[in-house]
């Protein structure tokens, strides 16, 4: 306990370490996001094919979610500064390529590069920020850091949507080089390392391990990120993948379980909480990114929104989170048992997803959106720092930082399987929702020819000849049954996201019974 005690820092010393660590985590994520914004542009800039364009948003996430899990590992290899530093500076480096990039695959291998920077200061910050704070006071610390997490991602577009319409895309990128700047200074300054075991020899590092982890996780990713416009198995290279991931998988726990010097300390998932923890975080993860997916996608398509106003729609809810954030770091510190807290937070998560499945129509105004995205916001509070801090409570020392990395790992896939979740659904009940539309549009039926009639004089009043009239009104209506498909796909996908909550519930519930008595022991060993 005395190497954890040493790096608890207090006064100005600890604001300075979580500022810096707050920018770190918000580097990372608006600029997981950010980009979508910027990709039509990017599109016609770069010459590039829309599924091209995707690989600036899969090539960052395939190198966020490789390096991820070896975070713990490469901070006790090279020091936890000197390892933060270098990562906020690759960072930052490759912000800059990425600006200046002239080709789409040269953008594309740059954001690859981000992302193995990008990937460490997520978990790392998360470790940092909760060493820094004494045990009593991790649930603020958690607090703190999940405001940066939360508000991220909602950042990312209306800042992203602003840049573009006011400046060009390359600046989505160079924003983040005075930061970057800042915040490696800051570290080299002021973040501490703890004292770790001697590093390992270049003979004892697990090269296969690191090698099993790239190909499962990578292959993973990619299958998640392009399976829907590769259409899944249909695909030699999904298919090559899949297998690639799964053997990968088995092989890679085997030589962790197995070797002395693993990459991964998988033993630490020994911990039930983390277990717990770990796991919903994926939900979390599924949730977070796929609701923040879904609501900007759907004003943006079906209500005709700008990127500028859809990300501002998202800012409400947001600040509800932020304001949420203290109050729960102060009922954690009190002593509110934590499973009530995730279990009402997946509750409002449910109501929000079935308050969009009931307002969602072809026009739905603005201000429908209000209070529905202000219950996500609460929600997303009650889970994201209870979930934290309740996967970190019981770890000690080294494992805290492994046990950082799993959550994180798991928030991000959970957010890639989520977005690919959705996008196949949304694409698969339009088919179905569309067939089923055009089949009850009789031709012969009186109703849909005195549309068809109507339209087509209102065209032909425009000073169209009646042919073109007719076709025109043909186009309007197919248009009509296709914007009503989708809709009634956006409403599906919430009704099932909540659903997907309002399951979980009873889980939880479940699970923290048996495991209170050991919790109380452990929480008290690590009082003394």
């Amino acid at each position: 306990m005395e190497q954890q005690d040493s790096l608890v820092e207090y006064g100005a010393r600890r604001a300075i370490i979580t500022i810096t660590a707050i920018i770190c985590a918000l580097l990372e994520i608006v600029d997981s996001t950010i980009v979508n914004v910027a990709l039509n542009d990017m599109k016609g800039n770069l010459g590039a094919t829309l599924s091209e364009v995707g690989w600036v948003i899969t090539a960052y996430a395939i190198g966020n979610v490789i390096i991820v899990p070896m975070t713990s590992w490469l901070s006790q290899q090279f020091g936890r500064r000197n390892y933060f530093a270098v990562s906020i500076v690759i960072f930052t480096i490759c912000s800059f390529l990425c600006g200046n990039a002239t080709s789409i695959w040269e953008l594309v291998a740059f954001r690859f590069l981000q992302g193995l920077g990008g990937g460490a200061l997520l978990v790392t910050s998360q470790t940092i920020i909760t060493e820094s704070y004494p045990i009593e006071k991790r649930g603020m610390a958690q607090a703190i850091y999940g405001l940066g997490v939360i508000a991220g991602p909602t950042l990312g577009p209306p800042l992203g949507g602003y840049i573009v319409d006011n400046f060009s895309w390359p600046y989505i990128f160079y924003i983040n080089i005075p930061l970057g700047i800042i915040a490696t200074l800051l570290t080299l300054q002021f973040v501490r390392s703890p004292r770790y075991a001697a590093k390992k020899a270049a003979h004892e590092i697990d090269w296969l391990g690191i090698f099993l982890l790239a190909v499962t996780v990578g292959s993973l990713q990619y299958i998640l990120e392009r399976g829907h416009e590769d259409d899944w198995f249909s695909s030699k290279i999904i298919v090559t993948l899949t297998i690639s991931a799964i053997l990968g998988l088995f092989f890679f726990i085997w030589r962790e379980l197995t070797y002395k010097n693993p990459i991964v300390e998988l033993r630490v998932l020994k911990n039930g909480n983390l277990r717990i923890g770990t796991i919903m975080s994926f939900i979390l993860g599924f949730g977070l990114y796929g609701s923040t997916f879904i609501v900007p996608l759907y004003t943006q398509s079906i209500l005709g929104w700008t990127a500028f106003q859809a990300g501002l729609l998202m800012i409400p809810a947001t600040v509800a989170t932020a304001f949420m954030m203290p109050v729960i770091g102060r009922m954690i510190a009190k002593g509110v048992p934590q499973q009530y807290m995730v279990a009402t937070g997946l509750f409002l998560f449910f109501i929000y997803s079935f308050w969009g499945y009931k307002i969602i129509t072809p026009d739905t105004g603005k201000d429908a959106f209000f209070w529905m995205l202000i219950v996500r916001g609460v929600g997303l509070g009650l889970l994201f720092i209870p979930i934290t801090t309740l996967a970190l409570s019981t770890l000690r020392g080294q494992e805290i930082g492994q046990g950082a990395a799993f959550t994180g790992m798991m928030r991000q896939l959970g957010g890639s399987f989520g977005v690919a979740a959705i996008t196949t659904f949304i694409a698969n009940r339009n088919m179905l929702y569309r067939n089923d539309l055009v089949s009850k549009l009789n031709v012969n039926d009186l109703n849909v020819q005195q549309r068809v009639n109507a339209l087509q004089h209102s065209f032909m009043a425009k000073g169209m000849t009646p042919d073109v009239a007719l076709q025109s009104a043909h186009k309007l209506l197919d248009f009509t049954v296709t914007k009503q498909a989708t809709v009634l796909s956006y409403m599906d996908v919430f009704l099932y996201l909540g659903l997907m909550f309002l399951v979980c519930i009873p889980f939880i519930l479940f699970i923290r019974k048996r495991k209170g008595a050991t919790e109380k022991m452990d929480m008290g060993e690590m009082m003394h």
